[in-house]
């Protein structure tokens, strides 16, 4: 028998891998799957308990839109995770504390993060540690940068790609949704905050097109700066590192296919009106391309590097971690649910044992131990290889 209660919120593709990894690595005495729809939740349950061979997870009715009965499915519960749209982030973490349970979240929206950074004190009261942005991009990356900063004693520059791909991608975007189409379009619109000469900067999403290279079966790909990927590691690092950037990582072409759709309109959420009835642009995109770019039965992998520059015991040094992750046909979690799912449960296990001080904290913050966390990756399948080099003087670039 174990000895942590967990619960998720959210019996999704990323709740379910979250619950599996909970059961299986985080001594859990229970996993509840929370969901509004009972038969997800339970079908979630009742996969999660097949895989792990015992009767750990249940399934349990909730609303997280009803405050009191998500602060009743909470209490009691060690630590929590939610895997639901990030704008029920907040008052969630106001139930959690309510509930006395500590929580974290696969984000996806920093300034609900801000937001929720505000509730450090009444965390701080209760005993509670809430960690949020905990998936993949942001998430794990948060983690990768705070470990490559680590490595070093001054850190000139850090660089955060990562994207979910196809393995084998097809028309008419070389793209497969492996979450909800409504937020891979957030991710291209907006604003992204960077480092720039050490102070935080806005530049525009959709921009700094580059060309990269990921080892076998992937090969060349293309990065952009798209929003979020960040999270809060410009306000942690600010004044201690030179330059810092997230861009999202596709396969050729994708950049300037999407951009058309861009250009022409065909995203904007101001509405037009079409005989006589308003329609928002970006809406009828989702409902006309999701299915056409689902593909469900295409195996996904996910590429995540972050690589740092500066300088170690005086001496110049670049250290750079890979993450190449792809569907796993033994328990059938795809890459995106194992990089987003399975860290956002480490850092729930880590809540759980209270390894983590009462109050609000960045995932790249000292409150963590983003050694650890890297290290506890493989016990989980996800290889992290790192690579230290020195990086090539100005001099030498252009030879």
């Amino acid at each position: 028998m174990g000895t942590y209660r967990y619960a998720v919120l959210g019996a999704g593709r990323q709740g379910t891998a979250a619950a599996y990894d909970m059961a299986r690595f985080g001594d859990a005495a229970s996993v509840v799957l929370l969901d509004f729809d009972q038969d997800r939740a339970a079908q979630a349950a009742r996969r999660v308990n097949e895989l792990v061979r015992g009767d750990v997870a249940r399934a349990a009715k909730v609303d997280v839109r009803d405050h009191a009965s998500v602060v009743r499915a909470l209490t009691g519960v060690n630590a929590a995770l939610s895997a639901v749209p990030y704008t029920f982030n907040l008052a969630l973490t106001r139930a959690s504390i309510e509930a006395g349970c500590s929580f974290c979240d696969l984000g996806g929206n920093t300034q609900i993060v801000l937001e929720q950074w505000t509730l450090d004190a009444e965390a701080k009261k209760k005993k509670v540690a809430v960690v949020p942005d905990c998936g993949l991009a942001p998430g794990l990356a948060n983690v990768l940068a705070a470990y490559v900063k680590a490595r070093l004693d001054r850190c000139d520059r850090i660089k955060m790609r990562c994207g979910g791909l196809p393995q084998k991608p097809k028309p008419p975007l070389g793209y497969k949704l492996v979450f909800n189409i409504g937020g891979l379009t957030n991710e291209y619109f907006g604003r992204a905050l960077v480092l720039r000469g050490g102070k935080i900067q806005e530049v525009e999403t959709f921009s700094e097109l580059e060309t990269l290279d990921f080892p076998a079966p992937v090969g060349r790909c293309e990065a952009f700066v798209t929003s979020g990927g960040t999270s809060t590691v410009p306000r942690s690092f600010e004044g201690e590192v030179g330059e810092l950037d997230y861009k999202t990582v596709r396969y050729p072409g994708h950049f300037e296919k999407f951009k058309v759709l861009k250009d022409l309109g065909l995203l904007e959420l101001e509405p037009v009106e079409v005989d006589g009835v308003p329609v928002i642009p970006r809406k009828v995109f989702h409902r006309v391309a999701a299915p056409r770019i689902d593909f469900p039965e295409d195996k996904d992998l996910v590429v995540l590097r972050v690589e740092a520059e500066g300088t170690a015991q005086g001496k110049p040094l670049r250290v750079c971690m890979d993450v190449l992750d792809f569907h796993d046909d033994a328990t059938g979690f795809t890459a995106m649910e194992r990089t987003t799912g399975f860290p956002a449960a480490m850092v729930a296990e880590e809540l759980a044992r209270g390894h983590v001080e009462p109050g609000v904290k960045p995932l790249e913050s000292k409150a963590l131990d983003h050694r650890l966390l890297v290290e506890d990756l493989g016990r989980r399948g996800i290889r992290v290889t790192e690579t230290v080099s020195r990086p090539l003087l100005a001099h030498e670039k252009g030879t």
